[in-house]
């Protein structure tokens, strides 16, 4: 044997996804995207993910989880929990105490929160305070068109919804920054520090109330146009959930339209493939699940994060209901963490350990360990499990690789995985890589996003 024939037996041999899928896979990827950008564009908000994903499921035949009613082989159920995370499930064959197949992602995003007590006025101008939301970059975040989404939940009970600049009609929002040529005192600052938190402030409006015997004209302005469009007062932004979001739309990257630019794709891009494969499954010898969480970029504290009990009770009342053990389902059961990587980024690879790197185009990675430093935070998948994974992927002509979060010292990140593998379960982080992650704008390959879908709806069939 030749050294170039044992190099090719023993050696890794991982090649760009593009010079190896025929071209029906690509075109297969080309037309699932459509959907995908169609969702991201719909979707930008937690609250507006589990509305679009609840609707794509009830088209699919999906009906709403009855904790007191029965489940047979075949059964296609959603819960939505407080509308801000959800859960997808098909009833296998199998006995629910052989354990499940479970994909769990994501849907909230780095974004600008509005505080509880956001409008103000000042030198004649309206704008609302902000708290930034999840690890962003602060200067990214000025100079750019903002969209408002979320609810005002009034005292009478009704919630009323907003979405306010997607629309081509729709007036957008911004935060200013400071001109070049005044920001000598500015420039000193560190890059961390070039724009702070408490001057994320959005400018929403200049005109003032016609009444010269008043202070505060422009702000009365704003509450008098948002309480002829909505009925709300002031008063109202104390129970509210308000978003300011990038006001861009998904579009095709490149000249050969090969990649994706949108906000959300963390965690959205592992959250979309993961619902349409459970949407698409059928005829399944385990029970399929897939949770798509809230508050990851929090911490996934809170009843709608995955450190609640939220899979926990899920498993809990697909036991009850059959009369089987919780304990064991779960021991028993298998999950993808479906949540993204960092693709390695040629003006700035310095940050990235090339060999141990994931890549556009190179498919999805798999993430056997993240936190940071000596490995700070994580599960860490069994080296089995990871096994049991790559047979699959391999087995079903999956383009993959293998990745970490940069460099050891240079920084590191979590995801929900740690919090499934307390309930027990195998899990190992698998997902799409992104350029610029937690960006206003991401990009993404549209091969790798469909890799993903193929790796979830295999994991269904074959776990």
């Amino acid at each position: 044997m030749t050294a170039k024939e044992l190099k090719e037996k023993l050696f890794i041999n991982r090649k760009n996804g593009y010079l190896t899928a025929k071209d029906d896979v690509t075109a297969a990827a080309n037309d699932f995207c459509e959907g995908y950008k169609a969702f991201l564009d719909a979707a930008k908000t937690e609250r507006e993910a589990v509305k679009a994903a609840v609707e794509l499921a009830k088209k699919a035949g999906f009906k709403e989880f009855d904790v007191k009613g029965k489940i047979s082989a075949g059964d296609k159920l959603f819960i939505n929990n407080r509308g801000k995370a959800a859960a997808f499930i098909v009833v296998g064959s199998d006995d629910i105490e052989n354990g499940a197949t479970v994909t769990a992602a994501h849907i909230d995003s780095p974004r600008l929160d509005l505080k509880p007590n956001p409008l103000y006025e000042d030198t004649e101008l309206a704008l609302f305070k902000t708290h930034y939301y999840g690890g962003i970059r602060k200067y990214q975040w000025t100079a750019i068109p903002l969209s408002l989404h979320g609810v005002f939940a009034k005292k009478d009970g009704s919630v009323i919804e907003v979405n306010i600049g997607e629309d081509e009609n729709d007036p957008v929002f911004i935060v200013n920054d400071l001109l070049p040529h005044l920001a000598g005192e500015q420039s000193k600052r560190t890059l961390s520090q070039g724009i702070k938190g408490e001057e994320l402030n959005i400018l929403i409006g200049s005109k003032p109330f016609k009444d010269d015997s008043e202070s505060e004209l422009v702000k009365l302005s704003i509450l008098n146009i948002l309480y002829d469009k909505y009925g709300i007062t002031e008063d109202d932004f104390l129970s509210a959930e308000l978003e300011a979001v990038p006001a861009f739309k998904a579009k095709d990257v490149g000249f050969d339209r090969s990649m994706i630019g949108a906000y959300g794709h963390d965690d959205r891009v592992c959250a979309y493939p993961a619902l349409m494969a459970i949407l698409n499954a059928n005829n399944l010898k385990k029970t399929a699940i897939v949770v798509l969480a809230d508050k990851e970029e929090t911490g996934s504290d809170g009843n709608t994060g995955l450190k609640s009990d939220f899979l926990a009770h899920i498993m809990d009342d697909l036991c009850r209901m059959s009369g089987k053990s919780t304990t064991l389902a779960l021991r028993r059961s298998v999950c993808l963490s479906a949540d993204v990587n960092a693709a390695t980024d040629p003006t700035f690879k310095d940050v990235m350990e090339p060999k141990n790197a994931s890549y556009i185009n190179y498919g999805v990675v798999i993430t056997k360990y993240t936190g940071s430093g000596g490995k700070g935070g994580t599960s860490d998948a069994s080296a089995e499990y990871v096994g049991r994974v790559r047979a699959m992927l391999d087995k079903n002509n999956i383009v993959w690789q293998i990745g970490e979060l940069g460099k050891v010292d240079a920084g590191g990140g979590g995801t929900v995985a740690k919090y499934v593998a307390n309930l027990g379960l195998d899990v190992v982080d698998l997902g799409v890589p992104v350029l610029s992650m937690h960006a206003p704008y991401e990009t993404v390959s549209k091969l790798d996003v469909y890799m993903a879908y193929l790796t979830m709806s295999a994991f269904h069939k074959e776990f």
